[in-house]
């Protein structure tokens, strides 16, 4: 028996340890890798929508936050979501003179990322940027 408190005590050591470390080392708000933006990504921790739209811009896997979900889990996720006439003067121009002029998009809040609905699911996931 005791050999297994040690054993745990350890474990859990050493699980402190990484966790420090970790976020240690990835100290940046806009690190993908930082750990209260893993934690948001899977609803486990609050940080503001402008530090994760922010943060998105770097991370690889930004697309499963979005694609294949409805406006409603969208919403729920992000907040609210403006259409290509209620977003900023840029982003509506980028979008009146883009490809998906014609698409059912919609933006998320005041951000630069659009997303593109086929029906009420997300298909495509843009960064407007330098149009």
């Amino acid at each position: 028996m005791r050999k297994l408190v040690k054993l745990m005590m350890i474990v859990i050591a050493l699980a402190v340890l990484f966790v420090i470390g970790w976020a240690t080392n990835y100290t940046g708000p806009a690190d993908p890798k930082n750990i209260k933006y893993i934690l948001w990504k899977h609803n486990l921790y609050k940080i503001s929508l402008k530090q994760a739209v922010a943060t998105m811009i770097g991370d690889e896997n930004r697309y499963q936050l979005v694609l294949g979900k409805t406006k409603s889990q969208l919403r729920d996720r992000f907040g609210p979501l403006l259409s290509g006439e209620e977003t900023s003067p840029y982003n509506r121009w980028c979008y009146q003179n883009s490809a998906w002029k014609d698409r059912d998009v919609m933006f998320i809040a005041e951000s630069p990322w659009m997303v593109v609905f086929n029906g009420d699911k997300a298909v495509d996931f843009v960064l407007i940027n330098g149009c």
